[in-house]
């Protein structure tokens, strides 16, 4: 039966270097038919799309992981290796492979790709960022290329769909040839390697020796080729993983063989591919010398340097806080009017009554609270999502290199950090690049204290009731969003400091980092992205947070306060003091006071615990039950309004700038996110991790506000 009339699609792994445009092309590719999930047992995305075929068919594409090498050391390149070898039980070996080449860095793109091709698997080559390539004097033929690596290659850009054509033809191949790519290494090197993959075929199919044909199973000779290589501290653990236990006498027998008869075999195994390598970049590429191709070179001069360097990253950063008070001021204003519109609809339509009240102060206010803020995050994403398209971001972790090394990190933890900027949950994922064991542990134990998106509104709803509105710029109000951002980001910096100098002791590894060269941004993938984190939004703004809302509603209004005829309807203060949630409140004042909280507050932070965002929709339910129904007809104010009027029992104003500041440097500081907390544990596979980040953060973010609270008011201010 051919592949035609198989009943299942084609599968193609989409497999590349970082950097070189595979997410890009799969995206372009697949469009909105997409599936995001974790592959089993590892926090690593997995991302399956599909895109109808030339004649109508099917064909599904499973975009991998990043990698340099199958010689795999970080958790992410080890799925995209075992996927390849078909060494994951949740995941078939694909029938065929899509490798995803930059143009621009042609020969070290090809190191990884090579060691696919050996691995006997149909190969398309997408030649990708053939336009940056050209205007870098780079150009590359095509049939050259295709003739030495014995497969299809084709030019394409991603951003630019009208050239994936060609691309789309060529994947609907029925059928396809395997490259005829072979290398040339020391004989014996060669006679090692072939020695223990002939053990391995013989315990896996159970032949003989003497009929058992290497040559003839790739798959086998890659797994006894990566087996060899493994550091020291890992071939007992890789051998397990690659089904190659029975072979691990012989591969430690054959190590030593190599170290003495062969001291540099290791290095020869390297050298000897890139010379290969080379030689096909030079008959298969021609330089143009005339070209300009310093553009990247002086922008770097400037980006990258000690001190303008910084002065950039300061005023790219100060453009993206000024903008979210800015661009979202007006989406917000009309999301914030729509909901009280629908409030009021629903308030006119029902009779008085529990479920008038639960639609309109708890569903409606708990969850238009929160959807507010929907413009100001979509800010945020939209200046990270070009920071990333156009190449700043690497420089910004180039930057930061600096500053980690002195904590005992390195650049490469910066990536993560600065996810974490989104949330901390692909924050704590990414940092499966990194290497080092300790490293990625102090980088997941920190990660949270970068401001995550979910923060955003608590710091817009602090920060305006600081100011009212039109004391201050935009500028001043962006100044303190910003200052909030970088206190998150010198906490995790000094706790990373202390838990390497302290539980994590390691030295600081050496930073290499690939600079891609600057890109115009794609900014309809940036917007698909935004899209995407919309629908996730408003997802939990849906679930989650429509059901907390619903519990707060009725903490806040049972059990009713008991009154003299039963037709009329208590105070709104008395009721909401009387209620589970006021109970609640009144235990933690004690403990929260001295931070100068209220017992309001205090409900807010208890159900914080779900989602940082919730503490804003715990406010609106709590002043939504409290307010007096006149009054809010008469003259309807928002939430940032209500907490610039909201008083204590003396009379005295809740919300000071002290106690503003004072909930801000909380918020900062502390983990209030259950999600993040399940993450951190599947990632540490341990409860030891997470239980111990959740009371460091708490405790350090009590103590934090409590020092500002205290010695505020020790100061003379309120």
């Amino acid at each position: 039966m051919s592949e035609e009339s198989s009943a299942q699609p084609r599968r193609y792994a989409v497999v590349g270097n970082p950097n070189c445009g595979k997410t890009t092309l799969f995206n372009a590719l697949t469009g909105l038919r997409q599936k995001v999930g974790n592959y089993p047992g590892v926090t690593v995305e997995k991302k399956s799309g599909y895109f109808i075929g030339q004649h109508g068919e099917k064909i599904e594409l499973l975009d991998l992981p990043g990698s340099y090498s199958l010689s795999a050391h970080a958790p992410d390149e080890r799925v995209t290796r075992n996927v390849l070898l078909g060494l994951r039980s949740d995941t078939p070996r694909p029938d065929r492979v899509l490798c995803v080449v930059d143009a621009s860095h042609l020969e070290r793109n090809l190191y990884f790709i090579t060691q696919v091709l050996e691995l006997g698997l149909p190969t398309i080559i997408a030649l990708n960022m053939i336009d940056l390539a050209e205007a870098g004097g780079v150009f590359i033929d095509a049939k050259k290329l295709s003739e030495k690596l014995g497969v299809p290659v084709i030019p394409c850009q991603a951003q630019h769909r009208e050239t994936l054509l060609p691309l789309k033809l060529a994947l609907s191949r029925a059928e396809m040839t395997r490259s005829n790519w072979t290398l040339s290494f020391p004989p014996t090197l060669m006679r090692a390697v072939d020695t223990l993959a002939a053990l391995s075929a013989q315990s896996e199919s159970g032949l003989r020796q003497d009929e058992i044909s290497v040559q003839r199973d790739p798959l086998i000779r890659v797994k006894s080729m990566i087996l060899l290589i493994a550091p020291d501290v890992e071939i007992g653990l890789l051998a397990a993983e690659l089904h190659m236990s029975s072979a691990l006498g012989v591969a430690v027998a054959q190590r030593a063989m190599l170290d003495r008869e062969l001291p540099t075999w290791r290095e020869e195994l390297i050298g000897v591919r890139y010379e290969h390598i080379n030689k096909t970049c030079q008959t298969s590429q021609g330089r143009n010398t005339i070209a300009d191709d310093a553009t990247t070179h002086r922008l770097d001069e400037i980006l990258t340097h000690p001190f303008w360097g910084w002065i950039g990253f300061f005023g790219i950063m100060s453009l993206m806080f000024v903008s979210i008070f800015v661009v979202a001021a007006y989406p917000m204003d009309w999301i914030e009017k729509g909901f009280d519109l629908l409030g009021d609809l629903i308030k006119g339509i029902l009779p008085v009554g529990d479920l008038r009240n639960l639609l309109a102060d708890g569903v409606v206010a708990g969850i238009g609270g929160v959807i507010t803020f929907l413009p100001q995050i979509l800010v945020l994403f939209f200046f990270i999502g070009l920071l990333e398209d156009t190449g700043y971001m690497a420089r910004a972790a180039f930057l930061m290199d600096r500053v980690m090394s002195k904590v005992g990190l390195h650049g490469k933890s910066f990536i993560p950090l600065l996810s974490s900027y989104a949330c901390a949950i692909p924050g704590i994922m990414a940092t499966r690049t990194i290497e080092n064991s300790k490293d990625r542990l102090v980088t997941i134990l920190v990660a949270p204290l970068m401001s995550c998106s979910a923060r955003l509104p608590v710091y817009a709803l602090m920060i305006a009731a600081l100011f009212p509105v039109g004391t201050v710029s935009v500028w001043t109000k962006g100044a303190i969003m910003m200052g909030l951002y970088l206190f998150g980001t010198v906490a995790a910096l000094a706790f990373a400091w202390l838990f390497k100098k302290t539980i994590l002791r390691g030295e600081t590894p050496v930073f290499l980092m690939e600079l891609p060269p600057y890109r115009c941004p794609a900014i309809k993938h940036i917007f698909l992205q935004m899209l995407c984190r919309t629908h996730l939004f408003l997802k939990r703004a849906g679930t989650v947070i429509l059901g907390i809302s619903i519990l707060l509603w009725f903490l806040a209004s049972f059990p009713k306060v008991k009154t003299e005829l039963p037709s009329v309807e208590p105070d709104k203060a008395a009721q909401l003091d009387h209620s589970y949630a006021g109970r609640l409140g009144h235990f933690l004042e004690p403990a929260i006071a001295p931070l100068g909280f209220d017992w309001k507050m205090g409900i807010g932070l208890v159900a914080a615990q779900a989602a940082r965002e919730v503490f804003i929709s715990t406010l609106a339910i709590i002043y939504h039950v409290e307010g007096d129904e006149k009054e809010v007809k008469k003259n309807s104010t928002s939430l940032r309004e209500k907490l610039s009027h909201e008083t204590r029992s003396n009379g005295l104003p809740v919300y000071t700038p002290l106690t503003c500041l004072s909930l801000l440097v909380f918020f900062v500081l502390s983990m209030q996110c259950i999600s993040t907390l399940a993450v951190v544990r599947r990632e540490t596979n341990s409860l030891r991790w997470p239980l111990f980040q959740f009371c460091y953060m708490t405790g350090a973010a009590y103590l934090a506000s409590l020092l500002v609270y205290q010695g505020g008011l020790l100061l003379g201010f309120q």
